[in-house]
């Protein structure tokens, strides 16, 4: 079992008591289970390829273990490719171990990728011209956006005509031609229209996949799914059927296969599917106030902390750890949870549109922890020092120790760089 939780109390994760993971490592702190990432893996196993989209989580000591259990990620920055590299992949496009996925190249991405020698997935154009230009003969892959798209919100939709991601469909002849004039070929095509991909939606994608790749022709070798699986983090949420969807490729692989008379590998590229529900954020209950008919648990941990409650409206479940004690055990009330920060909409329940929401939960008191689950991705990713915050320390629980993979930010840190000139 990977923590003891009854209802929304909540006493260990991953066997070890919230309590003394405070106590050790401070709040807020940022925990992941192992056990978790490991079993998401092998359930993607009849996939050819599982590349981890590391923009979801992308401490490097999770990205080792992902590389250990035969995971290859993507890149999407300069920044992406130093930290792939830090956890010991490597960047020769032949084992394409990592692969530079972008809408375009800032000149330091350009710069590494031609350094290393790396595969990349053009989202433009112009970056198979750009690369072509500084290394001609290149292989690389195209990301296609069908002119359709599908997400749990409107700003994680990838597709369709209001979405700056990929390659339009119609462009993929102007795009071979690009390729023709430096001699880069065209050997794998991607297609991700955006999170939470229902099998409907999934089928329109495989048969655009189908079409684009025989647009481009034999030299395809490599078609990648792309990512948005989705988790629940509702009780009436549900996975998507991975027998059904990988049936629904692995069947578009394989009239493709017989089409060019050469096998094409089918690659997956989850990053939420992987990491959210490994992750927990451990934040310390610091005040309890009436505001009104609202109660308000405010705690250490802010938006700064997680932005996707104030993004998003994104929904986490919420538990409470006693400090002493056992929370199961007291009466439940309605609770509003927010942060420390000098902002109306530093809350974590609310809906979409700011609209304020409580949770019920049992009563909170000063001292106790809140825990803020399913937080594994797309959590402290997008961390920031905004009212001058330091950001949380990071944990990994692997075979039942907690290890530190991230110092917590000091106030050292904040003003690092900064410069007061003469």
């Amino acid at each position: 079992m990977s923590s003891i939780k009854f209802g929304n109390a909540r006493q260990s994760i991953s066997s070890i008591p919230v309590k003394e993971l405070a106590e050790q490592f401070g709040t807020p702190l940022y925990v992941y289970d192992l056990s978790v990432i490991e079993k998401r893996i092998g359930e993607l196993s009849k996939f050819d390829v599982v590349r981890y989209a590391q923009k979801a989580c992308g401490n490097i000591a999770i990205l080792d273990r992902m590389r250990r259990h035969g995971v290859v990620v993507d890149a999407v920055s300069a920044g992406e490719i130093h930290r792939a590299l830090a956890a010991s992949y490597c960047a020769e496009a032949s084992k394409a171990e990592i692969v530079y996925t972008a809408d375009l190249f800032d000149r330091a991405a350009l710069e590494m990728v031609v350094e290393h020698g790396m595969l990349v997935n053009c989202g433009s154009p112009d970056m198979i011209s750009q690369l072509g230009e500084l290394r001609p003969g290149a292989e690389v892959t195209l990301r296609i956006n069908p002119g359709f798209g599908h997400g749990h919100s409107q700003k994680t939709n990838t597709g369709g005509e209001q979405s700056k991601h990929g390659i339009w469909h119609t462009q993929i002849d102007d795009c071979l031609l690009r390729a023709d004039q430096t001699g880069v070929t065209v050997t794998g095509l991607h297609m991700h229209i955006g999170s939470g991909t229902d099998l409907e939606h999934l089928s329109e994608v495989c048969d655009a996949m189908e079409k684009a790749a025989i647009s481009v022709g034999r030299t395809i070798h490599t078609i990648s799914a792309g990512g948005g699986l989705p988790v629940p983090y509702k009780d009436d949420e549900t996975y998507v059927d991975l027998d059904k969807y990988f049936e629904l490729w692995d069947a578009t692989r394989n009239r493709l296969s017989e089409r060019f008379g050469h096998r094409v590998s089918l690659e997956i590229e989850p990053g939420r599917f992987l990491a959210a529900e490994s992750g927990y954020l451990i934040a310390e209950v610091r005040s309890v106030k009436k505001m009104g008919d609202n109660l308000f648990a405010l705690v250490d941990a802010g938006f700064t902390d997680l932005a996707r409650p104030v993004m998003y409206g994104s929904y986490h479940p919420i538990s409470v750890a006693a400090k002493s004690g056992d929370a199961a055990d007291r009466e439940q009330v309605e609770v509003v949870v927010g942060g420390p920060l000098c902002e109306s909409g530093d809350i974590f329940t609310q809906r979409e549109g700011g609209y304020v929401d409580s949770r019920r939960l049992p009563a909170p008191r000063v001292g106790d922890y809140i825990v803020l689950e399913n937080a594994g991705a797309y959590g402290f990713v997008m961390a920031s020092n905004y009212n001058s915050k330091t950001r949380a320390a990071e944990v990994l629980i692997e075979n039942g120790e907690a290890k530190l993979i991230r110092q917590r930010e000091q106030f050292e840190d904040l003003t690092r760089g900064e410069i007061i000139p003469a």
